[in-house]
């Protein structure tokens, strides 16, 4: 080792020790928890699909369920992601059947029953559109700690900032992780059996 890399290595071999000392302190005194705990997210919720029918919390009880929150007059994020599920749904084969999958509207403004209805007709038939009145949805947007937020444009209308995660939640109705759509339909799918 020459005169030069000698005080490179020491520096490093120092900063390495220091990163592992740090966060094994953190650790021991509990500071490295996720920012929101898997049981943090989820919870009471009392919306309407597409047809009209009132969807609960007790609706994910029995199957797992992929949740989706965006809205209808978004020009790219949600129906490249609806796409996305479509095709994992339609992967899945008959086993869709035993699977929820719903489109949440962070939009209830614009996002009515039959808009929803209308805007989902391009998609798998599997996927419900769930709405309500604007407390209603605040309520289900806070306890999935969805980030959504109004955005003016310049000709007077708006459009929405929002969380763009597939929520993966699990046969008892409780928050899984994100749901990976980066991935061949088909790996997917496989990965959505798993919870079955």
């Amino acid at each position: 080792m020459n005169r030069t890399t000698r005080p490179l290595v020491i520096v490093g071999a120092f900063a390495g020790s220091l990163v592992i000392g740090l966060a094994l302190m953190l650790w021991a005194l509990g500071g490295l928890r996720t920012v929101a705990a898997p049981s943090a997210i989820g919870g009471p919720f009392q919306l309407t699909d597409q047809t009209g029918q009132t969807v609960t919390e007790k609706n994910l009880v029995g199957k797992p369920t992929l949740i989706f929150f965006g809205f209808t007059h978004c020009p790219d994020v949600c129906p490249t992601s609806l796409f996305e599920i479509s095709e994992v749904l339609r992967a899945m084969g008959k086993d869709a059947d035993r699977v929820n999958a719903y489109f949440v509207s962070v939009d209830p403004e614009r996002d009515t029953a039959a808009a929803m209805k209308d805007y989902l007709s391009s998609f798998d038939p599997h996927l419900k559109g769930l709405t309500g009145d604007p407390k209603a949805v605040a309520k289900i947007i806070a306890e999935y700690r969805v980030y959504a937020k109004k955005v003016p444009l310049k000709d007077g209308d708006y459009t929405m900032d929002h969380t763009a995660l597939v929520y993966l939640m699990d046969r008892d109705g409780k928050f899984v992780a994100p749901f990976n759509l980066k991935q061949s339909p088909q790996q997917a799918a496989a990965d959505l059996k798993h919870y079955l």
